[in-house]
C-alpha cells in the first residue's frame, strides 16, 4: 500500500497524518493531542482512536512508542506510564481502531525516515542517528539494514547516563553556552565512535533547527549532518515501518 496513517506517540504530544510511503509527503496536515498524564495504556489508546477517526482512516497505520519494543510489546517506557511495560501495544492499538497496527521504538521510526528520505539515504555502511529532546534517542544502521532498539542514550558518560548531561531539555535547564553543549556532544559522541567506528552521525530532534549554533563546535573524526525530516519524521517513519510489515499479497 502506498498510503498508511503515520502516528508519533511522544511524551508530550501524540501526532498522525497518512503518508505516502514511496515519497515520504504528509497528504494531510497533521494532527496533534497533547499526550494525557497519566499516560495510561487506556489514555493513550484512546487518543490513537480519536486520530483515526480524525482522518476517518480505516486502512493499516504505523505508530513509534517511546519505548524498546519487541514484537509489538513494550518492554521499558520512558516518558510514559510505567504500567506500559509488558504491555501488548500493538494488540491494544489493533483491537481500538479495528485496523492492524505496527508499533516500532520512535528513534527507529526517525531513523528509517532518513536513511528512506532524509540525509541517510543512499548511504552505505555505519550510520548512527541520535534525537536530541526529552532524552537522547537512537537509530543505528548498517548498510542501510536497522539494528533495532539500541537506546544508546542510556551509555554512561563521566559517570552519568548520556541523555541526562547532553538532551536538549538538559541544556535549557542548565542554561548551558552553544559551546559547552558541543563539549558535552563531543564526549558523548567519541564513546560511541569508539563503539561502533560510525560513517556517519545524523542529528535529529528538535535542537537539529539550530544545527548551525553547534554541530561545527563538534570535535569527532566522523562526519555529521543535521537530520532533514525534522518534526515529520517519526510519523514518515512509522507509516514506511508499517508498510514493510503488510503482505506481499495486498494491493497497492
Amino acid at each position: 500500500m502506498a498510503t498508511l496513517l503515520g502516528i508519533d506517540i511522544g511524551g508530550t504530544g501524540i501526532k498522525a497524518a497518512p503518508v505516502d510511503v514511496k515519497t515520504g509527503e504528509l497528504l494531510a496536515p497533521r494532527e496533534r493531542i497533547l499526550t494525557p498524564h497519566p499516560a495510561t495504556p487506556d489514555a493513550v489508546v484512546k487518543v490513537v482512536a480519536e486520530l483515526f477517526q480524525h482522518f476517518d482512516w480505516t486502512g493499516p497505520a504505523g505508530a513509534t512508542f517511546p519505548a524498546v519494543i519487541k514484537d509489538g510489546v513494550a518492554r521499558t517506557a520512558a516518558n510514559v506510564d510505567q504500567s506500559w511495560i509488558g504491555t501488548d501495544a500493538a494488540s491494544l492499538f489493533t483491537k481500538a481502531t479495528g485496523a492492524p497496527v505496527t508499533v516500532l521504538n520512535d528513534a527507529d521510526a526517525a531513523g528509517i525516515a532518513e536513511m528512506e528520505f532524509g540525509v541517510g539515504r543512499g548511504h552505505r555502511g555505519v550510520v548512527l542517528m541520535l534525537t536530541l529532546g526529552t532524552g537522547i534517542g537512537s537509530a543505528l544502521f548498517n548498510d542501510g539494514s536497522l539494528v533495532p532498539n539500541t537506546e544508546l542514550g542510556h551509555l554512561e558518560v563521566r559517570g552519568k547516563e548520556a541523555e541526562k548531561r547532553a538532551s536538549e531539555i538538559v541544556r535549557e535547564r542548565e542554561g548551558l553556552t552553544w559551546d559547552k553543549y558541543a563539549k558535552r556532544l563531543s564526549e558523548y559522541f567519541e564513546v560511541l565512535e569508539a563503539l561502533f567506528s560510525p560513517d556517519l552521525f545524523v542529528i535529529g530532534g528538535g535542537v537539529s533547527k539550530k544545527a548551525e549554533k553547534f554541530l561545527p563546535m563538534i570535535e569527532i573524526r566522523t562526519a555529521i549532518e543535521p537530520a532533514q525530516l525534522q518534526n515529520e519524521a517519526g510519523i514518515v517513519g512509522a507509516a514506511v515501518a508499517a508498510s514493510k510489515a503488510l503482505p506481499a499479497s495486498l494491493p497497492g
